[in-house]
């Protein structure tokens, strides 16, 4: 087998770090409302950073399945948009170092890549990993945002009453690297953040403050979500319009503000099955749902687009 460090190089002089918290966000396999990619974001943005470690991207990636955007001005190529997975060490808004495991999700060598990761959690004596996510739901966006966690042991998530019981899904990195550090015996926590299905396309703020708030409240750490709450209280408001403009959308969001108030109620917060089926009677069928969302994503797409053109402006 080869060695997993033949992935990834580390710089020498790394700085001394004290059992931190690694945060991972990888980018290919689902991410409603792009939950994970705007926390990334305001991560990077809002916080100081530095590259710790690169991981051979060649090795990995599958350039023609996605392939990295070029730009060609007239007569000559002027950018190349290079895929990149690093391991970033940031320092939150009180100076508490962490990692952030952050990039294209690899295509080949799975078990060489979460090898490689291991590597790293046991050389920097990281204590606990968290992967985050956003997964579309039948919620509605008038209804606080919830989470579906996960854990490598059921002690790190006793707060949470599981969503589903027993379900087969298409494998994942972040799956894989949460399942084979848990056999190693190093603790993961992942929260699959829940995104109104009719948004799960959109870029959702609330959503991906929702992420960094489950993260400062499992590890502790301070992060910036100002700018990002005030982003979500303007797309919050963005969308209230375009609902009160069709009665049909109203209708969906009020059938799925009961069925979510309901389930609350009943079931103090927790049951797959409440959420996602609910009373039929009361819900719009699978083709209505879809005609009336599909309606309310365009109309919500131009709503966007004509908002940063004013703002160009």
């Amino acid at each position: 087998m080869r060695d997993p460090a033949d992935l990834y190089e580390l710089r020498s002089d790394l700085p001394e770090l004290s059992e931190p918290v690694m945060l991972v966000s990888l980018d290919g396999f689902v991410d409603a409302g792009a939950a994970g990619k705007q926390a990334v974001a305001t991560l990077l943005d809002g916080l100081q950073h530095t590259e710790l470690a690169t991981f051979d991207i060649d090795g990995l990636l599958d350039y023609r399945s996605r392939r990295p955007v070029m730009i060609f001005n007239e007569t000559t190529w002027v950018s190349y948009a290079e895929p990149k997975l690093s391991l970033t060490l940031l320092h939150d808004l009180e100076g508490t170092p962490f990692l952030l495991l952050h990039g294209l999700e690899p295509d080949r060598r799975w078990e060489g890549f979460t090898a490689a990761v291991r590597q790293l959690v046991e050389r920097l004596s990281v204590r606990l990993t968290v992967c985050f996510y956003g997964i579309p739901m039948a919620v509605p966006h008038t209804r606080p945002v919830t989470a579906t966690p996960h854990a490598t042991r059921p002690e790190l998530v006793t707060e949470h009453t599981p969503w589903v019981g027993r379900i087969q899904v298409p494998g994942n990195i972040m799956s894989l690297l949460e399942y084979r550090l848990g056999q190693a015996g190093h603790d993961v926590i992942g929260y699959a953040v829940h995104v109104p299905s009719y948004l799960a396309q959109s870029e959702y703020p609330r959503a991906g403050l929702a992420v960094l708030e489950y993260i400062a409240r499992v590890t502790g750490l301070v992060l910036p979500t100002e700018k990002l709450a005030e982003e979500a209280t303007r797309v919050d408001g963005e969308i209230n319009r375009q609902v009160e403009a069709s009665e049909e959308v109203q209708r969906v969001v009020r059938n799925l503000e009961a069925q979510y108030d309901n389930f609350m109620a009943v079931h103090n917060g927790l049951d797959v099955d409440a959420l996602l089926a609910g009373d039929e009677s009361r819900l719009p069928t699978a083709d209505e749902l879809g005609a009336e969302l599909e309606r309310f994503l365009a109309e919500h797409g131009r709503g966007s687009a004509e908002h940063d053109r004013g703002s160009e402006g």
